[in-house]
């Protein structure tokens, strides 16, 4: 058994174009507690910023992957590939949703406990374990590239001009975007918290923000709520979305 608890909410935004997906529940409002048997999933998806009907594509996405019925890494690969095309494919026929896109990261969970990440874009996976926050996926933006390349720092990055841009995520017109899936890395073990969130959350709290709040002796609901407290008061002019995940049965592994 899992416990998982989230927040979207759409910040100083006048529409929240971010979504979120916990089991079968798919949401771009409010709050989500649940506890999950296997197998599941789970993801944030944000609707790309300065393209029409954002939160529609952001809650297509989710709609979609709720209909895969996969959790294996080449299955989800191949099915987030044809949420891409399906996106794509309803915005050149609609004409009020012309090239809207989305990013997407999440986890799916088999029958075996057996735990896949995948991610389209810039939202993030990070894992807290033995006191410490680790990110897990990977940017697909021009910032990552440049720091990888070793043209900017790590802090460089943060402040960057040009960090908003990112590569072509699902929807994408013009390219197919990089669908970056594989099972966990290093597992998941009692104790551990999964943070799933989009950039809203991420440009405003960093890893050692996330690390200090999960430390404390709340609730993992409270903590979020902090968390998101925490991007508000820092003038977070995005939509904020979070996902953790925790195991309840520390008896699931040996």
């Amino acid at each position: 058994m899992y416990y998982c608890c989230g927040i979207t909410e759409k910040g100083v935004m006048p529409h929240n174009e971010d979504a979120i997906i916990i089991g079968e529940r798919v949401m771009n409002s409010g709050v989500a507690e649940m506890h999950l048997d296997v197998p599941f999933i789970a993801a944030v998806s944000d609707g790309v910023s300065g393209e029409l009907s954002g939160e529609l594509a952001s809650m297509l996405c989710l709609n979609s992957l709720r209909s895969l019925g996969t959790y294996d890494t080449e299955g989800l690969k191949e099915g987030i590939m044809n949420i891409h095309h399906d996106l794509a494919e309803y915005s050149r026929s609609h004409a009020d949703a012309r090239n809207m896109q989305a990013t997407l990261c999440g986890i799916a969970v088999d029958s075996s406990h057996n735990i896949v990440t995948y991610n389209v874009g810039d939202s993030r996976l990070y894992r807290f374990r033995d006191g410490q926050v680790r990110q897990l996926s990977r940017d697909q933006s021009l910032v990552q590239l440049l720091y990888e390349e070793g043209s900017i720092t790590r802090e460089e990055k943060k402040t960057h001009s040009r960090r908003n841009i990112i590569f072509p995520v699902l929807g994408n017109a013009g390219s197919d975007p990089t669908v970056d899936a594989a099972p966990l890395e290093g597992g998941m073990e009692y104790g551990d918290v999964l943070i799933m969130c989009t950039d809203g959350l991420s440009d405003y709290v960093s890893s050692m923000d996330m690390q200090e709040i999960l430390e404390l002796p709340k609730s993992l609901f409270s903590r979020l709520e902090m968390m998101v407290d925490l991007a508000l008061e820092r003038k977070c002019n995005d939509n904020i979305s979070v996902i953790a995940l925790i195991y309840t049965d520390p008896g699931i592994r040996d």
